[in-house]
């Protein structure tokens, strides 16, 4: 067997997302407000200038196969590492090579580090001399947040791109394409495909259109063909192949059914906010989406109105991610509860809302002098009012003057809002009688 035997078996040998991985921009499912047309990446894609730059996101939504699209579309070299099993001896061995590539024959070199975060500061430094230098173009894929997990020198020196899970559209746009594809894809087998499985593969992947592959893939090799030598995946064979229940609905009683969870939350009825909860875990729908609803409505629906309806909510979602089924379902239950029975109030929504409308309204603001960075601009900064020099609070102007009057927040007289309202009027009354006092330039 020679080499290119050898190849073609290992690539015929791979999963089917890695046989499907799109090979160019027009290929690549979903992520349009990154890559679509005319957007930054697109256009430094196209010309060969990208930057070093962090993809991060969730798993399955095309951040590696990003990464070896624009390896494949650019005249410079690319090496790829894993910082699982790579470290600073590897990370300099392609930081030579990449030196001396540029400086005999003009060419940059692209270095792609997968879980990039596992990288820790000894490892990130390694490589800070050679991006700022020009010797590499750094290209980060990373799951975690690269704010709070990677070295801020690394971060500060790319752009960040956040991946978003896909759309259920996309992941079955991607089943279809497997499924059409002869080369590389199932289109060879004789294979037939109901609706309803691709809509269930693509609804409980999770936004991961390599699990969904993987699943199609399964269900293709593992059924028996019939007696006309057709092999027939439906839903029954979807939910073995992707270990997930169908829906014992359909699509439009499914988001009946969420909205009424919702409506029963916001309503203050916790009997039928478990009802419908429990309703939705049955029919097979993904518990995880129930667990984001709750923290949603404890922010949007009850919010400063008991603050720590939050802090269940997210700490139940927390908990169910680390359980699972069946047991995980209590402390959802019990944050349902909860924040179906705490007092209500709209508040944050309506002050974010309406900073939103400000901030797009206002064309130019500026900052009022005393607020500003004295460190910034080394320039003596004076009028600042420090409040623990006052007892904790004292009058001053933090918006800038165009809007100086606006009120974002008017608390509620539902639970702690309440409180909040009688420090806010007891601090109008204290500005009315308290005395000038000193400012503090210095802090």
């Amino acid at each position: 067997m020679d080499l290119f035997d050898l190849q073609n078996n290992l690539e015929n040998m791979a999963p089917l997302a890695e046989r499907m991985r799109p090979r160019s921009l027009e290929e690549f499912i979903g992520q349009d407000k990154i890559v679509g047309q005319g957007s930054l990446l697109r256009r430094a894609i196209a010309a060969d200038r990208l930057g070093s730059c962090i993809f991060y996101g969730p798993p399955g939504t095309g951040k590696t196969t990003l990464a070896h699209i624009i390896a494949q579309n650019t005249n410079a070299a690319f090496a790829k590492l894993n910082a699982v099993t790579s470290g600073v001896a590897d990370a300099k061995k392609v930081i030579e090579e990449a030196r001396e590539r540029l400086r005999v024959s003009g060419r940059r070199t692209y270095l792609m580090l997968d879980e990039c975060h596992r990288w820790n500061k000894a490892q990130s430094d390694s490589v800070l001399q050679a991006i700022e230098q020009g010797f590499i173009v750094f290209i980060g894929s990373t799951t975690e947040n690269p704010y709070a997990s990677m070295t801020r020198a690394i971060v500060s020196r790319c752009r960040v791109f956040e991946f978003s899970r896909l759309s259920d559209a996309d992941i079955e746009k991607g089943l279809r394409h497997a499924l059409a594809d002869k080369e590389r894809g199932l289109g060879a087998m004789k294979l037939e495909v109901t609706d309803g499985a691709l809509r269930h593969l693509a609804r409980t992947a999770g936004g991961d259109l390599r699990t969904a592959l993987n699943a199609l893939e399964l269900a293709a090799i593992t059924t028996h063909a019939d007696s006309d030598g057709v092999v027939r995946v439906d839903e029954v064979v979807a939910e073995q192949s992707i270990q997930q229940k169908a829906l014992g609905f359909d699509e439009s009683m499914y988001y009946d059914i969420i909205s009424a969870f919702i409506k029963s939350m916001r309503g203050s009825d916790s009997n039928a906010a478990v009802y419908w909860a429990e309703r939705l875990i049955e029919a097979g729908a993904d518990p995880m989406l129930v667990a984001r609803r709750i923290v949603i409505h404890a922010a949007e629906d009850v919010g400063l109105a008991d603050p720590n309806a939050l802090v269940v909510a997210v700490s139940a979602m927390h908990a169910f991610e680390k359980i699972g089924l069946p047991e995980g379902r209590i402390p959802l239950t019990e944050a349902i509860i909860y924040v179906s029975e705490a007092p209500k109030s709209n508040s944050v929504v309506g002050a974010l809302y309406s900073a939103e409308r400000a901030v797009k309204t206002v064309v130019h603001e500026s900052v009022p002098v005393y607020l500003r960075d004295p460190n910034y601009r080394g320039e003596k900064i004076t009028g600042y009012k420090y409040p623990h020099d006052y007892g904790g609070w004292v009058e001053q102007q933090y918006l800038p003057d165009e809007i100086k009057d606006s009120v974002f927040y008017t608390p509620s007289d539902n639970g702690f809002e309440q409180v909040i309202k009688e420090r806010q009027e007891m601090r109008v009354k204290s500005a009315k009688t308290k005395p000038a006092g000193n400012t503090s330039p210095h802090k």
